[in-house]
Formats: C-alpha cells, sequence, structure tokens
C-alpha cells in the first residue's frame, strides 16, 4: 500500500497561510529573508493597523454604552488573530514536527479500510471548514454592503468604527479606508479560519491514529508486521505508546489557544446576540451580526467536536483487543495481552491546561456562558 499523506488534506489552508506570509517553505521557520518582510509587512499594515485604529477610537466614545460593545466585540476576536497569529509564528517549529511525525511508519494506515476511515473523518472536517468559510465570507460581505445600503445618517458611514488622522468623510479618502477596512478584515478572517482549521486537522489526525490502533489490534492475526502474533502485539503496544506522546505534544502545543479562544469566542458570541436587539431586523447589518455569531459558534464546535472524537476513539481501545482472536493465543501472549488492555482503560482528553476540556460537553457550557452574556448585557442597556 502506498504511503499516506496526511498534509495533502491540509494543503489548502497550508497554501493560503504562505500567501498570508505565516507558511515558511518545508520544514523550515523564519529567517532573515524576503519572506519574513513580506509576512512583516503584510501583518503590520492590515492586522495591526486596522486594530490600532479601532483601539484608538474606543478612547474617543466612551461614554456610548452601544458603541463599545459594538467594537469591543469584534476588537476582541481581532486580538485573538493577534495572539494566534504571534503564537503560531512562534511555535512554527513545534507545528511542523507534529505533522512530520505522522509521516513515521507507525503512524501510517495499513489497510485500505483504515484509509477509508480517515478519508471519512476529514470529508467531515472539510464540510465543518467549509461551512465556517461561508459564514464568515457572508459576514464580510454584509458588512461591506451595509454602510452603502444604509442611508439613515445621511453621512458617510465607514463598516467599522475607527479613528483615523484625516476627514474620512471626503473623497478619495473615504473610498480608500472604506476599501482598507474590507481588505484588512478579509486578511484576519481569512488567518483566523485557516489556522483554526489546521489545528482541528491536527486533532482530526490524532483521533485517527486511534482508529487505526483499533483496527490493527481487532485484526492481529492478518497484521502487516513481520514476526508472529507476539511481535505484532507489541507493534500495537508501541504505536499506542507514541500515540499517547503524539496527543500529550497536540495538547501541549494547543494549551494557550484554546483557553484564551474560548473565552473570547464565548464573550464575542454573547456580544453579537446582544447586538442583534440593537438594529433594524432582516437588514444587511442584522444578518452580518447573525452570520457572525453563527461563524463563531462553528468555530468553537470544530476544536470540541474533534477533541471529543478522540476521546470516544481511544475509549474503543480496550474493546477492540479483546474483539481480536486471543482464545488461539498463547499464554504469555494472552497475559501482555490482559495487561494491556488492563492499561488502556483511561480514554485520552485533550483539555486547555486541565481546565477545559475539548468535548460537546463544553461546548454547551460555552452557549450557556454566551448566553448569559447576552442577558447581562441586555439588562444593563434596559436600565439606561
Amino acid at each position: 500500500m502506498d504511503k499516506y499523506d496526511w498534509k495533502v488534506n491540509i494543503k489548502m489552508n497550508i497554501r493560503t497561510l504562505r500567501v498570508l506570509g505565516l507558511w515558511p517553505k518545508g520544514d523550515e521557520t523564519y529567517n532573515l529573508d524576503l519572506y519574513a518582510l513580506h509576512a512583516a509587512i503584510l501583518l503590520t499594515v492590515f492586522q495591526l493597523g486596522h486594530i490600532f485604529f479601532q483601539v484608538v477610537n474606543v478612547y474617543f466614545i466612551l461614554d456610548n454604552f452601544e458603541a463599545i460593545i459594538g467594537t469591543i466585540y469584534i476588537l476582541l476576536v481581532e486580538m485573538l488573530g493577534n495572539f494566534k497569529i504571534y503564537y503560531l509564528i512562534k511555535n512554527m517549529r513545534k507545528l511542523k514536527q507534529l505533522l512530520k511525525i505522522l509521516e513515521t511508519d507507525i503512524f501510517q494506515p495499513k489497510t485500505v479500510e483504515q484509509k477509508a476511515a480517515i478519508d471519512a473523518s476529514v470529508f467531515f472536517w472539510k464540510v465543518i471548514y467549509q461551512t465556517l468559510l461561508i459564514m464568515c465570507c457572508g459576514c464580510n460581505l454584509f458588512w461591506a454592503l451595509f454602510p452603502l445600503l444604509d442611508k439613515s445618517t445621511g453621512e458617510r458611514r465607514l463598516p467599522f468604527l475607527a479613528w483615523y488622522p484625516y476627514n474620512t468623510q471626503i473623497s478619495p479618502l473615504y473610498e480608500i479606508t472604506y476599501v482598507y477596512q474590507i481588505v484588512s478584515v478579509g486578511v484576519i478572517t481569512t488567518i483566523h479560519v485557516n489556522i483554526d482549521a489546521l489545528l482541528a486537522a491536527i486533532n482530526l489526525f490524532n483521533g485517527s491514529q486511534f482508529d487505526i490502533l483499533c483496527d490493527n489490534l481487532r485484526n492481529l492475526h492478518n497484521l502487516a508486521v513481520s514476526g508472529g502474533i507476539n511481535d505484532k502485539l507489541i507493534y500495537c503496544i508501541e504505536h499506542h505508546k507514541q500515540t499517547l506522546s503524539y496527543a500529550k505534544k497536540c495538547n501541549d502545543f494547543l494549551n494557550l489557544i484554546l483557553f484564551i479562544h474560548f473565552f473570547v469566542s464565548g464573550t464575542s458570541i454573547g456580544f453579537s446576540m446582544f447586538e442583534l436587539t440593537l438594529v433594524v431586523p432582516f437588514s444587511n447589518e442584522y444578518f452580518a451580526f447573525l452570520t457572525y455569531g453563527f461563524a463563531m459558534t462553528v468555530q468553537i464546535f470544530m476544536y470540541c467536536w474533534f477533541g471529543n472524537e478522540v476521546e470516544v476513539k481511544s475509549r474503543n481501545i480496550p474493546y477492540a483487543a479483546f474483539e481480536c482472536e486471543w482464545t488461539d493465543f498463547p499464554e504469555d501472549v494472552k497475559k501482555k495481552l490482559l495487561f494491556f488492555i488492563m492499561r488502556v482503560q483511561r480514554p485520552v482528553k485533550l483539555s486547555a491546561f486541565s481546565v477545559i476540556f475539548l468535548s460537546l460537553d463544553t461546548f454547551m457550557r460555552i452557549m450557556k456562558a454566551s448566553w448569559s452574556y447576552f442577558a447581562l448585557l441586555h439588562q444593563v442597556s434596559a436600565k439606561k
């Protein structure tokens, strides 16, 4: 069987991040070259610049509660993007090593059925990724169109509240600033979506290793490994050991990102729901907030689902070991198998600093927290 290329599933994410200056060639990290200069200019102009003008504007609207909320919920996510970029650049070598480990023989699928199981998981990942991408594009489109179609104020509006050291009401400064904001948000959104999809894919690959291990255990007699049944069992035990090590490395890499991401996303969803109560129903602005909230929800769901899959699939290991034809094994192999089954009773749980676990239960908790933020903001607004 040909060697399985894990990276081919995420080649679009890698290519996109490379264009945006966030993926140096091959297995390299950043060097003092033209690519690093390209990344610095692109991120400074469209990422840091856009956020800077919005942060400065907060000072001028401190007395306007609704305007503050309308700016903060976007700023939080944009700053989260800054953190993801910094963390990705700082740990680029670690991330590429995680992908490199998957190329080793022990992590390769051994049968067509195992490859099909991986492809099925990848298909679902692609569905979630494309759904998130469509929602983000729709949200950006509504943000871009709303100021052009809204004539209620009689003024030229920009898609986002921001301060600039010039008069944005006159041409061509208005048009230039308008395009700058849309391009900046497009860059920020693209970075967010592709980093999230890439990190979720790492968890998907992690979970797929447990699928491969379970299938190898069920078909221990037919496992394509040289040696007798004892050697094949030792191979599976070694695969399990390395899979646990890989899961720990993945968890260590994701710890900080997940911890901050869940807090920011939960808060932003609550803020976006509050904004829905302030705008005209079924207007462009209304749909912008609606798609934004859905996009943030899918973003969290993607992490929680594939983290939950790691736990669910790791629970299947003792059952898979029991399903093999162990009754024909020599006594010493039976003892090793029994000891292995006893050792793999505890499932693998991915988490953020062992505080927030990646599970569907956590997803529901974040949704409940978002509703609490919305209820609090609505209550505070009603008293004003």
